[in-house]
């Protein structure tokens, strides 16, 4: 084999698998969520995929006849590729929670095509080493070129695919790409017309491919960041609710938009009525489906508000399908809320929203002391930081959030469930910060209890500050 032929195969079956491990993040997301574990989760057994096809791949090329197997790896990598699809889509729904449900899940669906993929590597090597005397150039050549492949690919994926196409389509032409050029490779190397193997290989494109674009995605709208879904309330023909991955994020009455179907909304409006009347100049972290700048500006018209929101595409859904209408006094500025900050005056806000969330989590960077300190410069005296989190068991994360407000802010309070937090399962709580003493928060006993001064320090029990260089914040909330 030419050693271009070569290093073109172990570079493009290199590029598939780390495209694979990016978008397993995007497909596993409306199941597992979005953070840290995910990643971590996804990261490994790509790796264990990959180590185990270097292995099993080497073994194989002693054996046999590496020209009749690297076609047949290719095709089999393609069709697990594309089975990856339906795999998600059966067992996502019942698979849980944790790091457990999220290795068990990343295994069963991108384990095998990773495996495969990594085995095409010492086969070509196999065939290549013709002459011991070049054995370092040989190794080495084909080495670099797997490694510039999984860069090129982790690129591609990250930067350009993932925000050009929805995810399974993505998947779909890389299983394509992989299947062809195997059988092109088959044909040319191997000998494709071995019955029993080829009806076989068949067998397998046809049941996986017919899996992958048979069974419907779990997702209306997939953006760079959600797999949204946007659902009509049965009992509430004008109701809709937001869901982004597998949490309702929003729910807007688009007849009625005072109307707060969610309760960490409506303490959020409790509090915002701790307001003098009038106005007011409103920062949210986070839009969603923009529920809350649309019940201000029903309720305090002419109130002039900012939303800090990364993502586009929800703009858009809210924008289409929620009833929001962007004007000169609701305005979305797009991009990281946290890099958004240096550019908005000192002093400028009677209100800061905090609610922008990845999946159930708030980004950590967005929680984190120096946060504090910028939000505290942008309110007025007196004004207020009201934020959503969720958490529940040991609820070390919003302890450590709120430890985190009372280091910067002279006063903080917390508004959790009447019944107070669960010992399973995990709820929205309400933190709320002010350089001045909180106003009282006219809370519906239904909504919550509102624990403040001492109660709220209590609440803390120690819990540790979040800084840039320590903001643990997916393993706070974990189990």
């Amino acid at each position: 084999m030419q050693s271009w032929r070569a290093n073109g195969l172990v570079f493009g079956a290199s590029a598939a698998v780390l495209m694979l491990e990016i978008i397993a993040g995007r497909l596993m997301a409306p199941y597992v969520g979005v953070s840290l574990e995910t990643f971590t989760g996804i990261i490994g057994t790509v790796l264990a995929g990959i180590a185990v096809g270097a292995a099993v791949g080497g073994t194989l090329a002693d054996r046999h006849d590496p020209r009749l197997l690297i076609g047949p790896a290719l095709v089999l990598g393609g069709a697990l590729t594309w089975a990856s699809l339906p795999i998600l889509r059966v067992l996502g729904p019942g698979v849980g929670s944790g790091a457990g449900a999220i290795v068990f899940l990343t295994s069963a669906a991108f384990l095998a095509p990773a495996t495969v993929l990594s085995a095409v590597s010492p086969m070509v090597t196999k065939l290549r080493l013709a002459d011991l005397d070049e054995t370092g150039t040989v190794v080495g050549g084909l080495s670099a070129a797997g490694t510039v492949g999984a860069i090129v690919g982790t690129f591609v994926t990250g930067f350009v695919l993932v925000a050009a196409l929805p995810s399974r389509p993505v998947v779909l032409l890389i299983g394509a790409a992989l299947v062809t050029v195997g059988i092109g490779v088959w044909w040319r190397l191997g000998r494709l017309g071995r019955r029993n193997r080829s009806v076989a290989m068949a067998g397998c494109l046809v049941v996986a491919g017919a899996g992958a674009v048979l069974l419907a995605p779990p997702c209306e709208r997939e953006t760079a960041y959600f797999c949204a879904n946007v659902t009509q309330d049965e009992e509430r023909p004008s109701g809709r609710s937001l869901i982004l991955d597998r949490t309702r994020h929003a729910h807007v009455d688009l007849d009625d938009p005072t109307y707060l179907d969610i309760r960490y909304v409506r303490i959020f409006a409790d509090a915002a009525a701790t307001a003098p009347e009038g106005p007011l100049d409103v920062l949210h972290l986070g839009g969603g489906g923009f529920t809350f700048p649309g019940y201000l500006a029903a309720v305090r018209p002419g109130s002039d508000q900012l939303v800090l929101e990364i993502d586009p595409e929800l703009v858009e859904i809210a924008t289409e399908d929620l009833g929001l209408r962007l004007d000169a006094d609701l305005r979305v500025r797009l991009g990281d809320a946290r890099l958004a900050f240096e550019d908005l005056d000192t002093d400028a806000h009677d209100l800061i929203l905090g609610d922008a969330f990845a999946s159930t989590s708030v980004p950590w960077h967005l929680t984190t002391i120096q946060v504090m300190e910028q939000i505290d410069r942008m309110l007025r005296p007196g004004g207020l930081y009201v934020m959503n989190v969720i958490d529940g068991g040991p609820n070390r994360y919003a302890r450590a959030q709120l430890a985190t407000l009372a280091a910067q802010f002279d006063h903080v309070a917390v508004v959790v469930p009447a019944e107070g937090v669960p010992e399973q399962g995990r709820v929205n709580q309400v933190l709320i910060a002010s350089d001045s003493p909180i106003p009282d928060l006219d809370v519906d006993r239904a909504d919550g209890t509102v624990l403040r001064w001492a109660a709220a320090r209590r609440f803390v029990r120690g819990a540790e500050v979040l800084t840039d260089d320590f903001a643990p914040v997916d393993q706070l909330m974990a189990r």
